[in-house]
């Protein structure tokens, strides 16, 4: 089952048209161990263009 992950890191070599993200697989963690909001959280898939 293909899922839409968006995302808006224009610096992310995953980054596609359309805000899409194109990496394989995706890892998030959290920022500081416990994440209670999307802005506690790091893209572990993040790689520079």
């Amino acid at each position: 089952m293909e899922q839409m992950i968006m995302c808006e890191v224009n610096s992310c070599k995953f980054n596609k048209e359309g805000v899409r993200c194109g990496a394989p697989k995706i890892h998030v963690a959290p920022h500081k161990g416990r994440a209670d909001s999307s802005d506690e959280t790091d893209c572990k898939t993040y790689e520079h263009v």
